[in-house]
């Protein structure tokens, strides 16, 4: 039987229902698996979803010895229990985030990619965590590892509700709990700030026990800037508008957006963080990718 493509689900109908959000992240995550050598096998302590090579100390009775029957290695077998990572997915839900692009709005696209890694996270068996944050609310969903909050999740990504701009990071960083133990953190946002308060949030987040990545969402247009030849644009946050020749505006825009990407990336970078810019138009398997390389960082 042919795989569906979940390209033709990408719509806010669909994307604004449990059982939708739900059928989407499940078609990306099993295309994405059935594509490996291995899928992760999940299990209270049972099953394994991976093997470290054995080390001097190990407790011989988790050898596997089918394993070392097969390759003549020494193999440890880790089961979803002893490996579990507390996953933290952080919401730009700033009024920016429902800039739109082919009728499909950030902060839908945002939904789809935190629901499809929180599937995959879930199918290792990881407690998961949803926070979303603004100027004036804030959604919580302290992490737990099991079925019903994995769908309480996808209940809570459908109501974001987005508006104003970004706290002021004394604020925003006390909204965020750290557990203190291994955390893997996904920030979602288009990084658009007035004064540095949502770099100054990201920085604040990274410890010496967490991994922090950065997903810049961004639409396709606005990377290519691949507009109609003249446009009025307003920004969300302040409802200021402008109207632009584009095509005048086009190499001085792609400049100014190269060089504060390139800012942006190098500024984390400097501070143990990961930054991604990733377009609504890039395939969701490579986030799965990024979360599985950033994981494996955690053990």
């Amino acid at each position: 039987m042919a795989k569906q493509d979940y390209h033709d689900l990408l719509k806010p109908e669909v994307i604004n229902t449990v059982e939708g959000l739900s059928l989407i992240s499940r078609i990306v995550v099993e295309g994405f698996t059935s594509g490996l050598n291995r899928s992760a096998s999940v299990g209270p302590g049972m099953e394994f979803s991976q093997y470290r090579g054995y080390e001097p100390g190990d407790d011989l009775r988790l050898l596997d010895w089918k394993m070392l029957a097969r390759s003549g290695r020494y193999y440890i077998k880790q089961s979803e229990i002893e490996s579990q990572v507390t996953i933290k997915f952080i919401v730009d839900t700033s009024a920016s985030m429902l800039h739109k692009e082919k009728d499909l709005s950030k902060v839908d696209f945002v939904r789809v990619l935190v629901a499809t890694l929180a599937y995959m996270a879930h199918k290792q068996g990881d407690a998961l965590g949803l926070f979303a944050l603004n100027e004036s609310d804030v959604v919580s969903i302290y992490p737990k590892a099991d079925k019903k909050h994995y769908n309480r999740l996808l209940l809570e990504l459908i109501n974001l509700s987005n508006t104003g701009k970004w706290p002021e990071t004394h604020i925003s960083n006390k909204r965020i709990p750290n557990r203190g133990g291994k955390e893997l953190i996904f920030f979602l946002t288009d990084m658009y700030e007035t004064s540095e308060e949502i770099s100054k949030f990201i920085k604040g987040l990274k410890s010496a026990r967490n991994e922090v990545v950065v997903l810049q969402v961004m639409g396709a247009a606005e990377m290519d800037f691949s507009y109609r030849s003249n446009i009025t644009f307003e920004d969300w946050e302040t409802g200021a508008r402008i109207k632009v020749d584009t095509q005048q505006a086009k190499t001085d825009y792609l400049n100014a957006l190269e060089i504060r990407l390139k800012k942006i990336k190098e500024e984390l970078l400097s501070n143990g963080i990961d930054h991604h810019v990733f377009r609504m138009d890039t395939p969701l398997g490579e986030a799965l990718q990024l979360f599985l390389k950033q994981r494996k960082r955690l053990g």
